[in-house]
Protein backbone atom coordinates (compact mmCIF):
# COMPACT_ATOMS: atom_id res chain seq x y z
CA UNK A 1 0.00 0.00 0.00
CA UNK A 2 1.10 3.60 -0.51
CA UNK A 3 2.74 5.20 2.46
CA UNK A 4 0.27 7.01 4.56
CA UNK A 5 0.37 10.17 6.16
CA UNK A 6 -1.25 11.35 9.43
CA UNK A 7 -1.06 14.90 9.62
CA UNK A 8 -3.04 17.71 11.77
CA UNK A 9 -6.41 18.49 10.84
CA UNK A 10 -7.22 21.64 9.25
CA UNK A 11 -10.40 23.48 8.52
CA UNK A 12 -10.53 22.86 4.45
CA UNK A 13 -10.06 18.84 5.23
CA UNK A 14 -13.67 19.20 6.79
CA UNK A 15 -15.69 18.25 3.77
CA UNK A 16 -13.60 15.01 3.17
CA UNK A 17 -13.76 13.98 7.04
CA UNK A 18 -17.61 14.18 6.23
CA UNK A 19 -17.58 12.25 3.34
CA UNK A 20 -15.15 9.58 4.74
CA UNK A 21 -17.12 9.22 8.43
CA UNK A 22 -20.41 9.29 6.23
CA UNK A 23 -19.32 6.39 3.88
CA UNK A 24 -17.68 4.07 7.09
CA UNK A 25 -20.61 4.28 9.49
CA UNK A 26 -22.96 3.51 6.55
CA UNK A 27 -20.83 0.69 6.00
CA UNK A 28 -21.03 -0.59 9.88
CA UNK A 29 -24.83 0.11 9.46
CA UNK A 30 -25.15 -2.16 6.87
CA UNK A 31 -23.77 -4.82 8.45
CA UNK A 32 -25.05 -4.71 11.89
CA UNK A 33 -28.80 -3.19 11.16
CA UNK A 34 -31.71 -5.51 11.49
CA UNK A 35 -33.33 -6.89 8.47
CA UNK A 36 -36.55 -6.14 9.59
CA UNK A 37 -35.43 -2.87 9.89
CA UNK A 38 -35.76 -0.12 6.66
CA UNK A 39 -32.12 -0.51 4.77
CA UNK A 40 -29.99 2.13 6.36
CA UNK A 41 -28.89 5.09 4.28
CA UNK A 42 -25.60 7.30 4.00
CA UNK A 43 -25.99 10.18 6.35
CA UNK A 44 -28.20 13.33 4.45
CA UNK A 45 -27.28 16.85 3.56
CA UNK A 46 -28.87 17.96 5.79
CA UNK A 47 -27.51 16.09 9.03
CA UNK A 48 -23.81 16.23 6.55
CA UNK A 49 -23.81 19.91 7.13
CA UNK A 50 -24.62 19.41 11.19
CA UNK A 51 -21.34 17.12 10.95
CA UNK A 52 -19.39 19.62 9.64
CA UNK A 53 -20.43 22.45 11.90
CA UNK A 54 -19.64 19.97 15.00
CA UNK A 55 -16.39 19.36 13.28
CA UNK A 56 -15.70 22.68 12.87
CA UNK A 57 -16.38 23.08 16.54
CA UNK A 58 -14.13 21.14 17.65
CA UNK A 59 -11.25 22.22 15.71
CA UNK A 60 -12.08 25.14 17.07
CA UNK A 61 -11.47 24.30 20.63
CA UNK A 62 -9.01 21.16 20.51
CA UNK A 63 -7.35 21.15 17.35
CA UNK A 64 -4.10 19.43 18.60
CA UNK A 65 -6.97 16.69 19.16
CA UNK A 66 -7.80 16.07 15.23
CA UNK A 67 -6.29 14.07 12.76
CA UNK A 68 -6.54 13.64 9.02
CA UNK A 69 -4.72 10.04 7.06
CA UNK A 70 -3.99 10.95 4.10
CA UNK A 71 -2.59 8.37 0.48
CA UNK A 72 -1.87 10.28 -2.36
CA UNK A 73 -2.84 13.38 -1.25
CA UNK A 74 -6.49 11.89 -0.62
CA UNK A 75 -8.15 12.09 3.03
CA UNK A 76 -8.93 8.23 3.42
CA UNK A 77 -9.10 8.33 7.66
CA UNK A 78 -9.94 11.12 10.55
CA UNK A 79 -9.90 11.11 14.46
CA UNK A 80 -11.44 14.02 16.21
CA UNK A 81 -11.17 14.05 19.91
CA UNK A 82 -11.43 16.56 23.04
CA UNK A 83 -10.66 17.38 26.25
CA UNK A 84 -13.07 18.50 28.92
CA UNK A 85 -12.17 18.74 32.26
CA UNK A 86 -9.56 16.02 32.32
CA UNK A 87 -12.10 13.81 30.43
CA UNK A 88 -10.70 13.03 27.17
CA UNK A 89 -13.57 12.44 24.69
CA UNK A 90 -13.35 10.58 21.05
CA UNK A 91 -15.85 12.65 19.22
CA UNK A 92 -15.24 10.84 15.33
CA UNK A 93 -13.25 8.25 13.95
CA UNK A 94 -13.30 6.43 10.87
CA UNK A 95 -11.41 4.65 7.84
CA UNK A 96 -12.29 4.45 4.49
CA UNK A 97 -14.35 0.71 3.65
CA UNK A 98 -11.30 0.33 1.27
CA UNK A 99 -8.47 1.76 3.71
CA UNK A 100 -8.74 -0.52 6.56
CA UNK A 101 -7.25 -3.37 7.76
CA UNK A 102 -3.28 -1.69 6.93
CA UNK A 103 -2.85 -0.03 10.57
CA UNK A 104 -4.62 3.19 9.48
CA UNK A 105 -7.24 3.35 12.33
CA UNK A 106 -4.65 2.52 14.64
CA UNK A 107 -2.39 5.40 13.97
CA UNK A 108 -5.30 8.06 14.14
CA UNK A 109 -6.38 6.51 17.08
CA UNK A 110 -3.19 6.99 18.86
CA UNK A 111 -2.80 10.33 17.83
CA UNK A 112 -5.74 11.09 19.37
CA UNK A 113 -5.14 9.61 22.39
CA UNK A 114 -1.79 11.48 23.21
CA UNK A 115 -3.76 14.94 23.00
CA UNK A 116 -5.72 13.09 26.15
CA UNK A 117 -2.74 11.95 27.68
CA UNK A 118 -3.26 14.09 31.22
CA UNK A 119 -6.60 13.12 31.07
CA UNK A 120 -8.00 11.08 34.40
CA UNK A 121 -10.99 9.52 32.35
CA UNK A 122 -12.19 8.78 28.72
CA UNK A 123 -15.42 7.91 26.92
CA UNK A 124 -16.60 7.29 23.76
CA UNK A 125 -19.46 5.82 21.57
CA UNK A 126 -18.85 2.50 19.49
CA UNK A 127 -20.72 0.75 17.12
CA UNK A 128 -21.03 -2.80 17.21
CA UNK A 129 -18.11 -3.44 14.61
CA UNK A 130 -15.80 -6.38 15.82
CA UNK A 131 -12.50 -4.58 14.12
CA UNK A 132 -13.24 -1.17 16.13
CA UNK A 133 -14.44 -2.99 19.51
CA UNK A 134 -11.15 -4.98 19.17
CA UNK A 135 -9.28 -1.92 18.93
CA UNK A 136 -10.62 -0.32 21.64
CA UNK A 137 -10.04 -3.10 23.84
CA UNK A 138 -6.65 -3.56 23.46
CA UNK A 139 -6.62 0.08 23.85
CA UNK A 140 -7.33 -0.13 27.48
CA UNK A 141 -10.99 1.02 27.54
CA UNK A 142 -14.04 -0.74 29.00
CA UNK A 143 -16.89 -1.84 26.88
CA UNK A 144 -20.38 -1.05 28.10
CA UNK A 145 -23.20 -2.31 25.54
CA UNK A 146 -25.97 -0.04 24.69
CA UNK A 147 -29.56 -0.45 23.58
CA UNK A 148 -31.29 1.16 21.48
CA UNK A 149 -35.23 2.40 22.06
CA UNK A 150 -37.01 2.26 19.06
CA UNK A 151 -40.81 2.43 17.48
CA UNK A 152 -43.91 4.35 17.20
CA UNK A 153 -45.01 6.30 20.90
CA UNK A 154 -48.35 4.81 22.48
CA UNK A 155 -49.76 8.19 22.69
CA UNK A 156 -52.47 7.07 25.42
CA UNK A 157 -49.43 6.25 27.61
CA UNK A 158 -48.25 9.48 27.58
CA UNK A 159 -48.30 11.32 31.05
CA UNK A 160 -48.57 14.84 32.60
CA UNK A 161 -45.30 16.11 32.88
CA UNK A 162 -45.11 19.44 34.61
CA UNK A 163 -42.21 21.88 35.43
CA UNK A 164 -40.29 21.33 32.25
CA UNK A 165 -39.73 24.39 30.78
CA UNK A 166 -37.99 25.35 27.53
CA UNK A 167 -34.50 25.75 27.86
CA UNK A 168 -32.03 28.58 26.93
CA UNK A 169 -28.10 29.61 26.45
CA UNK A 170 -29.07 30.89 29.84
CA UNK A 171 -29.04 27.24 31.31
CA UNK A 172 -25.91 26.28 30.35
CA UNK A 173 -24.33 26.66 34.09
CA UNK A 174 -27.34 24.56 35.53
CA UNK A 175 -25.96 22.17 32.61
CA UNK A 176 -22.62 21.84 33.13
CA UNK A 177 -23.14 21.85 37.06
CA UNK A 178 -25.64 18.93 36.21
CA UNK A 179 -23.13 17.03 34.04
CA UNK A 180 -20.25 17.17 36.42
CA UNK A 181 -22.15 15.29 38.68
CA UNK A 182 -23.34 12.54 36.06
CA UNK A 183 -20.42 12.23 33.96
CA UNK A 184 -17.33 13.85 36.01
CA UNK A 185 -17.03 16.96 33.22
CA UNK A 186 -18.92 20.02 31.74
CA UNK A 187 -20.29 20.03 28.26
CA UNK A 188 -18.73 23.84 28.47
CA UNK A 189 -18.37 24.86 24.62
CA UNK A 190 -19.50 21.75 23.37
CA UNK A 191 -23.49 23.50 24.42
CA UNK A 192 -23.13 26.23 21.44
CA UNK A 193 -23.59 23.61 18.94
CA UNK A 194 -25.63 21.46 20.59
CA UNK A 195 -28.11 24.72 20.92
CA UNK A 196 -27.78 25.17 17.51
CA UNK A 197 -29.46 22.20 16.22
CA UNK A 198 -31.33 21.27 19.14
CA UNK A 199 -34.46 22.18 21.21
CA UNK A 200 -33.41 22.14 24.94
CA UNK A 201 -36.13 21.42 27.79
CA UNK A 202 -35.00 22.31 31.21
CA UNK A 203 -36.35 20.79 34.55
CA UNK A 204 -34.59 22.80 37.47
CA UNK A 205 -37.10 21.95 41.02
CA UNK A 206 -35.95 21.00 44.71
CA UNK A 207 -36.05 17.79 43.91
CA UNK A 208 -34.02 17.59 41.01
CA UNK A 209 -32.37 19.18 38.08
CA UNK A 210 -31.50 18.19 34.67
CA UNK A 211 -32.13 18.72 30.96
CA UNK A 212 -32.67 17.26 27.46
CA UNK A 213 -32.21 18.47 24.11
CA UNK A 214 -34.29 17.25 21.57
CA UNK A 215 -34.50 15.89 18.19
CA UNK A 216 -37.22 17.48 15.49
CA UNK A 217 -38.37 13.88 15.39
CA UNK A 218 -38.80 13.67 19.28
CA UNK A 219 -35.70 11.63 19.92
CA UNK A 220 -33.91 12.74 22.75
CA UNK A 221 -30.25 13.08 21.73
CA UNK A 222 -28.47 14.18 25.24
CA UNK A 223 -30.40 13.93 28.66
CA UNK A 224 -29.02 14.45 31.64
CA UNK A 225 -30.26 14.57 35.39
CA UNK A 226 -29.81 14.39 39.37
CA UNK A 227 -32.04 11.81 39.58
CA UNK A 228 -34.43 9.35 37.98
CA UNK A 229 -37.65 10.85 38.26
CA UNK A 230 -36.39 14.16 36.87
CA UNK A 231 -34.45 12.12 33.95
CA UNK A 232 -37.86 10.39 33.11
CA UNK A 233 -39.97 13.68 33.17
CA UNK A 234 -37.74 14.84 30.18
CA UNK A 235 -37.45 11.99 28.22
CA UNK A 236 -41.47 11.65 28.25
CA UNK A 237 -41.77 15.45 27.33
CA UNK A 238 -39.22 14.38 24.26
CA UNK A 239 -41.40 11.75 23.60
CA UNK A 240 -44.68 13.79 23.91
CA UNK A 241 -42.79 16.11 21.06
CA UNK A 242 -42.88 13.39 18.63
CA UNK A 243 -45.23 13.28 15.32
CA UNK A 244 -48.20 10.65 16.21
CA UNK A 245 -47.18 8.03 13.56
CA UNK A 246 -44.19 8.76 13.67
CA UNK A 247 -40.94 6.51 14.85
CA UNK A 248 -38.51 7.56 17.76
CA UNK A 249 -35.33 6.20 18.62
CA UNK A 250 -33.66 6.44 22.04
CA UNK A 251 -30.15 5.73 21.50
CA UNK A 252 -26.74 5.19 23.79
CA UNK A 253 -28.88 3.71 27.08
CA UNK A 254 -26.79 1.33 29.45
CA UNK A 255 -27.58 -1.00 31.48
CA UNK A 256 -27.38 1.81 34.72
CA UNK A 257 -30.38 3.69 32.83
CA UNK A 258 -33.21 1.14 33.35
CA UNK A 259 -35.18 3.98 34.14
CA UNK A 260 -34.90 5.11 30.38
CA UNK A 261 -35.68 1.27 29.67
CA UNK A 262 -38.86 1.45 31.60
CA UNK A 263 -40.00 4.48 30.17
CA UNK A 264 -39.25 3.30 26.50
CA UNK A 265 -41.37 -0.01 27.40
CA UNK A 266 -44.43 2.33 29.20
CA UNK A 267 -44.57 4.35 25.99
CA UNK A 268 -44.70 0.76 23.82
CA UNK A 269 -41.11 1.40 22.38
CA UNK A 270 -39.07 -2.04 21.28
CA UNK A 271 -35.55 -2.43 23.11
CA UNK A 272 -32.72 -3.69 20.49
CA UNK A 273 -29.04 -4.07 21.68
CA UNK A 274 -26.69 -0.89 19.62
CA UNK A 275 -23.03 -0.90 20.05
CA UNK A 276 -21.14 -0.13 23.24
CA UNK A 277 -20.33 2.90 25.17
CA UNK A 278 -16.38 2.71 26.11
CA UNK A 279 -15.03 4.18 28.77
CA UNK A 280 -11.69 4.57 31.03
CA UNK A 281 -11.50 4.69 34.83
CA UNK A 282 -14.98 5.68 35.02
CA UNK A 283 -18.22 3.93 35.68
CA UNK A 284 -21.28 4.69 32.87
CA UNK A 285 -23.16 7.42 33.96
CA UNK A 286 -26.50 8.40 35.54
CA UNK A 287 -28.93 9.33 35.29
CA UNK A 288 -27.62 9.90 31.30
CA UNK A 289 -28.23 9.62 27.56
CA UNK A 290 -25.12 10.73 26.16
CA UNK A 291 -24.86 12.39 22.68
CA UNK A 292 -22.79 10.19 19.99
CA UNK A 293 -19.86 12.93 18.86
CA UNK A 294 -20.45 14.86 22.05
CA UNK A 295 -21.09 12.67 24.62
Amino acid sequence: MTQVLVRPAREADVPAMAETTARAYHQVDLATSPRSWPEPVQRPASRQGHWMARARHVLGTDPDGCWVAEVDGDVVGCSLSRVRELMWILSSFAVLPGHQGHGIGTQLLGAAMHHGRGCLRGMFASSADPRAVRRYRQAGFTLHPQMLLRGEVDRSALPVVERVREGSVADVDLMDSVDRRTRGAAHGPDHEPLLGQFRLVVSDRATGSGYAYVAEDGSPVLLAATNRRTAADLMWECLASSAPGGTVEVPHVTAVNEWAVDVGLAARLEVHQSGYLALRHMQPPAPYLHHGSLL
